[in-house]
C-alpha cells in the first residue's frame, strides 16, 4: 500500500486507556490504515513524520467553548488547534448563534463571555444565511474549519427566539404553550442535525449586554421546571445530553440536577454534565461534597459527570473588569455601567464604597470568590511602585486604607491600564490528583473563545500531562498517561456520542505529537496575542510550539513547529460530527491490520 502518510517510531496512544507502544502509523484518505510493530515501507510516500522520543496522541476534545462568533470568521480556530485540540464543542452555558440574530447574540454573548459587543452582532449578522440547525450545520461545513465540531444548541437562543429578549427575562412571564412547542420542536430538529445535546443555565450572575435588556439575567435562569421538563424529556429518549449550570445561590438545585440524571419507573437515564467541580478557594470543603454527589447519582442509575478544569484557574482583569464581580451586589452595580465617566462617579461614592465594602466582608453563603483582596497581585500599572503588590499590601502602605479603597483608588486613577490577577480555585495540587482520577468527573470547562482578557486554558489538556508525567517520573503516580490521554480524548467522544477521541486502525486520522522533554514551565507562562477578527484586541493565549510539534486532522498536517501549515489556510480539514453517527471517512475507507498491532507492551 503506498500511504499519504506515515508517523514513524513515535510512542502511539490509541485513547482507549490501553498500554502505549512504539509503532508506525499509515494513513491513506484521512483515515488510519496500519499501526505496525516493525516499519512501514514509506515508497510514495509524500509525508513521512519521525516521531522518535515523541509521543503520538488522539487529537483532544475540548467539551466547553464559546467559539461560537470566532468560529464565523477565523474558522481555523488556531488557539485550540496549535496545542492539540482538534475536536470543540460549540453551544456551552445556554448560548448559541442557531436561531437568534445579531443584536441579540451581542446581548447574550458580550457581557456573560467578555466578547466584543459589537463584534458579535457584526459576525453574527455578517455570517447568518440559516434559520434553521440543519442550515447552521451546512454552513459551518462551508466553512474551511481546521477543527472539527459538533454543538449544542443553547436554551436562552431557543427562549429568545421564541419569547423575544425582553419577554424572555422578566419574572413570571411563561412561554405559551405554542412557544413551548416550538422550542421543543427547536430542540429536536438539532438533534436530528446531529448535535449533541443542549446547554442551559441556572447560574445568576451570568448578566445581559445591551441597553433594553442590560444586567438581567440569561433567558435560561427564568425557566421554570414545566418549560425545562419537557426539553429534558427529548433529551431523555434521544439519549443526548444536557449540559447545564446550577444557581450556586441555591445548592439545592445542583442536588436536583444531579438526581434528575437517575432513571426511574423505565425510563432512561438523562445523561447530564454540570458546571463545574472546582477546589473552590471560598469554599474549601465543596468540592469533596461534588465528588460524592456524582458517585451516589451513578450508583442509582444516572448518568452524571461534573466538568473540571484539571489546572489552577487563575484570572487576569484589567480594572474592575472581570466576571466574578458580577456574583455581588456593588459589583454587578459597577459592571451595569457602561459609561466610563458614570462608572468613576459610582466608583467614588462615599456610599458605593460603603455597600462595596459590606459585600467583600461578607464571607458566608455560596460565592465563587475568595474576595481577599490581599490575595490579588498588580502585575502592570502606569504607577511601576504598586506592580507585583496585592491591593492589601498597597493599602497597608497608603496608611491602613481598606483593600476595597485601595482597590478603587487604583481603578479609579489608572482604569484598564492596571491588571491583575488572582487564584480563584484548583488551587491545591493533591486535590486535581483525586479530581483527575475521579470516574464522576470530565475533564474540560476551557471556555476558549470567551474571557480574551481574563484567562487562557487553551491548553488544558497538556498541563494534565504535565502534572501526570511529573509524577510519573518522580515515582508517585496518581493515573497512568495513558488513563490521562483517555479522559482528555476517548472517554469524552464516546460519552458524547461523536467519532473523535480514538487513534486504531480505521479511525479518522486526527492526532497530534507531543514532546515530553518539553511539558515544562513554558505551559504556564503568560503570553498575549492579537485577535485580528477583533480589531487587534490582545488577548491571553498559550504558547507552547515546542510541546507540540505536529498536529494533524483528517490525515493532512494543519500546525508545524509553531505555524499553520498552507493546508490549514486554503482546505477545510475539520468536519462538524454528528452525534451517533461514524464519520464518511470511516464508512470508506479501506482498512487493514497486521498481527503485531494488537501488541501493546510499553517501551
Amino acid at each position: 500500500m503506498t500511504y499519504d502518510a506515515i508517523i514513524r517510531n513515535g510512542r502511539w496512544f490509541d485513547g482507549t486507556g490501553a498500554a502505549s507502544a512504539v509503532r508506525d502509523l499509515g494513513i491513506k484518505d484521512g483515515v488510519v490504515v496500519e499501526i505496525s510493530a516493525t516499519p512501514l515501507e514509506a515508497t510514495g510516500c509524500p509525508e513521512v513524520v519521525d516521531a522518535r522520543g515523541q509521543w503520538v496522541l488522539p487529537g483532544m476534545v475540548d467539551i466547553h467553548t464559546h467559539y461560537d462568533v470566532e468560529v464565523l470568521r477565523d474558522p481555523h480556530l488556531p488557539e485550540s488547534l496549535r496545542h492539540g485540540v482538534t475536536t470543540i464543542l460549540l453551544g456551552s452555558c445556554s448560548l448559541s448563534t442557531i436561531h437568534v440574530g445579531g443584536v441579540d447574540a451581542g446581548d447574550l454573548f458580550g457581557r456573560v463571555e467578555a466578547i466584543p459587543r459589537q463584534h458579535v452582532i457584526s459576525a453574527v449578522e455578517e455570517a447568518k444565511t440559516w434559520s434553521s440547525a440543519g442550515e447552521y450545520v451546512d454552513a459551518l461545513e462551508s466553512l474551511p474549519l481546521g477543527p472539527n465540531l459538533a454543538a449544542f444548541i443553547g436554551h436562552s437562543d431557543m427562549r429568545t427566539a421564541t419569547m423575544g429578549l425582553d419577554q424572555a427575562t422578566r419574572k413570571g412571564v411563561k412561554p405559551s404553550r405554542r412557544e413551548q412547542q416550538r422550542m421543543e420542536d427547536m430542540l429536536t430538529e438539532a438533534l436530528d442535525a446531529g448535535f449533541v445535546g443542549m446547554s442551559a443555565q441556572q447560574l445568576l450572575f451570568d448578566k445581559l449586554d445591551g441597553e433594553v435588556c442590560r444586567s438581567r439575567t440569561l433567558p435560561s435562569t427564568y425557566a421554570k421546571w414545566r418549560e425545562m421538563r419537557g426539553l429534558r424529556r427529548i433529551l431523555r429518549e434521544r439519549e443526548r445530553a444536557l449540559q447545564a449550570g446550577p444557581d450556586a445561590s441555591h445548592p439545592h438545585t445542583i442536588v436536583t440536577q444531579a438526581f434528575g440524571s437517575i432513571g426511574l419507573g423505565g425510563r432512561k437515564p438523562l445523561k447530564t454534565s454540570l458546571l463545574s467541580a472546582a477546589d473552590i478557594k471560598a469554599i474549601p470543603g465543596i468540592i469533596h461534597l461534588m465528588r460524592v454527589l456524582a458517585a451516589v447519582s451513578n450508583r442509582l442509575g444516572g448518568d452524571f459527570r461534573w466538568q473540571h478544569l484539571p489546572v489552577p484557574f487563575e484570572v487576569y482583569a484589567d480594572g474592575i473588569d472581570l466576571v466574578i464581580f458580577e456574583e455581588f451586589g456593588s459589583g454587578a452595580a459597577a459592571l451595569h455601567l457602561s459609561e466610563k465617566i458614570a462608572r468613576d462617579d459610582l466608583l467614588a461614592d462615599p456610599a458605593y464604597r460603603a455597600a462595596f465594602r459590606k459585600d467583600y466582608e461578607s464571607k458566608y453563603g455560596p460565592r465563587v470568590w475568595h474576595r481577599d483582596f490581599f490575595d490579588a497581585e498588580i502585575m502592570e500599572c502606569p504607577d511601576a511602585s504598586v506592580i507585583g503588590k496585592s491591593f492589601g499590601q498597597v493599602g497597608v502602605e497608603r496608611g491602613g486604607k481598606h483593600p476595597v479603597d485601595a482597590f478603587l483608588d487604583l481603578v479609579l486613577e489608572h482604569g484598564t491600564s492596571i491588571r491583575w490577577r488572582t487564584t480563584i480555585s484548583g488551587h491545591r495540587p493533591h486535590i486535581l490528583k483525586k479530581m483527575a482520577a475521579s470516574p464522576g468527573i470530565q475533564m474540560g470547562f476551557s471556555d476558549a473563545g470567551a474571557h480574551l482578557r481574563n484567562m487562557s486554558f487553551y491548553n488544558f489538556g497538556l498541563r494534565l500531562l504535565k502534572h501526570v508525567h511529573d509524577a510519573d517520573q518522580a515515582g508517585s503516580p496518581f493515573i497512568t498517561v495513558e488513563h490521562a490521554v483517555h479522559r482528555l480524548t476517548g472517554e469524552l467522544a464516546d460519552w458524547y456520542g461523536i467519532d473523535a477521541g480514538h487513534l486504531r486502525v480505521g479511525d479518522r486520522a486526527d492526532l497530534f505529537l507531543l514532546d515530553p522533554a518539553h511539558l515544562d514551565e513554558t505551559l504556564t507562562d503568560y503570553a498575549e496575542a492579537p485577535v485580528e477578527q477583533y480589531d487587534g484586541l490582545s488577548r491571553m493565549v498559550n504558547r507552547n510550539d515546542a510541546t507540540v510539534p505536529l498536529v494533524m486532522v483528517s490525515g493532512r498536517v494543519v500546525w508545524r513547529d509553531g505555524e499553520g501549515t498552507d493546508v490549514l489556510l486554503r482546505e477545510r480539514t475539520g468536519q462538524f460530527l454528528r452525534a451517533g453517527e461514524p464519520g464518511p471517512a470511516l464508512a470508506t475507507a479501506p482498512v487493514t491490520e497486521r498481527p503485531e498491532a494488537a501488541v501493546a507492551t510499553a517501551p
